[in-house]
């Protein structure tokens, strides 16, 4: 296991690391600016997510408890949040529950509004729960699931060593754009008509490699046209 590196001042929100992923200026909008917009992509999802965010509440299913709204943090991703559902299964090996017989085995379970997507936004989300899970138990975690809301069902997702090696690299980009306190320009794509932020980060403006004065200065004469 790797050494903390952060300390309480500097954790950052887990749920950025999806952020970031799919565009870094999208996560420097939200983290660094604290601008945000609501789509109806948005909306979706947390009503997804209100179906699973009660922190008091704990099933038992036989050999299967479930934990709802866990609190994580890692100390060597520097990140802190909450993983939608946590799953303890009886094994032969694992931690001990209080309360109960045995041992159990943890997996985290993400619950998503849409379906599984190209990229690998969720997944970096979810592995980044199993790594935190793993530093705060002592465990091994193999494996989480996604529960996508437009399909009805289970995604497995095994949390492979190249997977745990981009979470590391993506939380070490967060953390150094927030504290450089820096938003880098847009790398407009077909991906930025799926943003919420679209149009507070005008991608399309922010790519021009003309100056802003410029951009100005254009549209000034064009005003002053217009009215003449």
């Amino acid at each position: 296991m790797r050494k903390a590196r952060y300390t309480d001042e500097e954790l950052l929100a887990l749920s950025g690391i999806q952020h970031i992923c799919f565009c870094p200026r999208q996560w420097a909008l939200i983290h660094v600016e604290r601008q945000w917009e609501e789509n109806l992509r948005t909306a979706e999802g947390h009503l997804v997510h209100q179906r699973v965010d009660d922190p008091f509440f704990t099933e038992s299913r036989g050999d299967l408890v479930i934990s709802r709204a866990f609190p994580l943090v890692s100390y060597t991703l520097g990140l802190y949040g909450v993983a939608d559902v946590v799953e303890y299964i009886r094994s032969g090996d694992g931690i001990s529950l209080p309360g109960r017989e045995g041992l159990w085995t943890m997996r985290p379970v993400e619950y998503k509004r849409g379906k599984p997507k190209i990229d690998e936004r969720d997944e970096v989300q979810l592995c980044a729960q199993a790594i935190c899970l793993e530093e705060m138990f002592d465990v091994h975690i193999s494996w989480g699931d996604f529960y996508y809301n437009e399909i009805r069902r289970r995604v497995p997702l095994s949390l492979s060593a190249e997977l745990r090696e981009r979470v590391h690299s993506l939380s070490e980009e967060m953390h150094g754009l927030f504290k450089k306190g820096v938003t880098p320009p847009a790398d407009a794509s077909r991906k930025c008509n799926l943003c919420s932020l679209q149009n507070v980060c005008m991608p399309k403006l922010t790519k021009k490699t003309r100056s802003v004065r410029t951009y100005v200065r254009k549209h000034v004469k064009e005003a002053c046209v217009e009215d003449s």
